[in-house]
């Protein structure tokens, strides 16, 4: 098998960052008054500014999945690199534009670059590291020489004003008690932001500067285990089935909003840290023989600040703790871009001036689809691996 080795990374992020005060107009009202819920949901998942695919003058959209990402893609051509040099393409999404073609040779279409391998995966948020995987093995077994990986989101998409049942403010008074309520579906437009990212893979270091070794990636699905918990295009039975659009009809799609973003917000809190993070992370622990003294940098994407403390807990109680001063994160800042947050975490600590050669980075994507987790471990390099 051979090395694999991050060697850039790009994104796009759309248009110039809204701001919490600003995010009502751009997304639109719901009803005949501004929410009164905005404010209670951004103090408990802390994000202060996030960006939309959308003109905040029209209020119509920039750019679609597809084009976003291919910009994020087009963002690799440098330093002699070029996409006609690119063995696969794989993309990775929550929420693609269109139920076919698949995503992946959506992008393929927009970049209009040399024929070549591709591939999309589906999922949530673990979505852009199964395609980070995808691309991993490929390079590693030798089949590529330049491979391709992408998460992207522009939840902005079903995000609209229009979209959503007048119900935000019944569940303010909820809200006060119960901050973690705020995942349900008509709160989701507080939280999930747009954005893509674009990473190449080879089986060496860049020439010149900095490279990430990707050591591996693990993941692994609860499935079998727990029902669905974040979902769109269904509705969820009291049996815990989800009933598909498919066996909708058109009326319901629109007075159910059956496309809406939704969370089992009761499941989310009762499962999210124990499958996420201390189940797979004491596998992890024993097959990895992982020390958090070995960890120089962590990467947790987590959807709210909510969820902080209660994964720095867990950490702790595995013996597995890693201080707040090594975690980089930019929840905040950059928002919540689901399957894209990765990408965006990491490529700005790639740019930060932080990385040292030898320095290890470990990287945690939760996902409450149906409850999945990912970690992966990489290494930082000088040109000569």
């Amino acid at each position: 098998m051979n090395s694999v080795y991050i060697s850039d990374i790009a994104v796009l992020l759309p248009n110039a960052p809204v701001e919490n005060d600003n995010m009502e107009r751009v997304l639109g009202q719901i009803g005949a008054r501004p929410s009164r819920a905005r404010r209670l949901i951004l103090r408990s998942n802390g994000i202060r500014t996030r960006y939309y695919a959308i003109d905040p003058q029209t209020g119509e959209a920039t750019h679609n999945n597809a084009q976003l990402t291919a910009a994020a893609v087009k963002g690799l051509e440098k330093n002699g690199f070029t996409l006609d040099q690119m063995d696969c393409l794989v993309c990775g999404t929550s929420m693609p534009d269109q139920v076919m073609p698949n995503h992946a040779v959506m992008v393929h279409g927009e970049l209009a670059s040399s024929s070549c391998e591709v591939v999309a995966t589906a999922g949530v948020c673990v979505a852009g590291m199964t395609a980070l995987k995808y691309a991993w093995m490929g390079v590693a077994s030798g089949q590529y020489q330049n491979a391709v990986a992408t998460g992207s989101e522009v939840a902005s998409a079903v995000l609209r004003s229009h979209l959503y049942e007048k119900e935000v403010d019944a569940k303010v008074e909820a809200l006060q008690s119960h901050p973690e309520i705020a995942f349900e579906k008509d709160f989701l437009r507080w939280m999930l932001s747009d954005g893509a990212g674009a990473i190449r893979l080879q089986p060496k270091p860049a020439d010149s500067g900095l490279s990430l070794r990707i050591d591996w990636i693990f993941q692994r699905s609860y499935a079998n285990e727990l029902d669905a918990c974040m979902y769109s295009g269904a509705q969820k039975a009291e049996d815990g089935r989800l009933i598909s659009w498919k066996e909708s009809s058109p009326e319901t799609w629109l007075s159910d909003s059956v496309f809406a973003i939704k969370q089992d917000v009761k499941q989310l809190n009762e499962n999210i840290i124990h499958y996420t993070v201390e189940k797979p992370l004491v596998e992890l622990i024993e097959d990895k023989q992982l020390l958090s003294s070995d960890v120089d940098f962590f990467l947790p994407h987590y959807s709210s600040e909510f969820f902080r403390d209660k994964l720095a807990a867990a950490l702790k109680l595995l013996d597995f703790d890693i201080p707040f001063e090594r975690w980089a994160t930019n929840l905040t800042t950059k928002g919540n871009t689901g399957s894209a947050s990765i990408y965006i975490m990491l490529e700005e600590l790639f740019r930060s001036g932080r990385l040292q050669p030898g320095h290890k980075i470990l990287c945690y994507v939760p996902e409450s689809g149906r409850f999945s987790s990912s970690f992966m471990m990489l290494t930082v390099c000088g040109s000569q691996g």
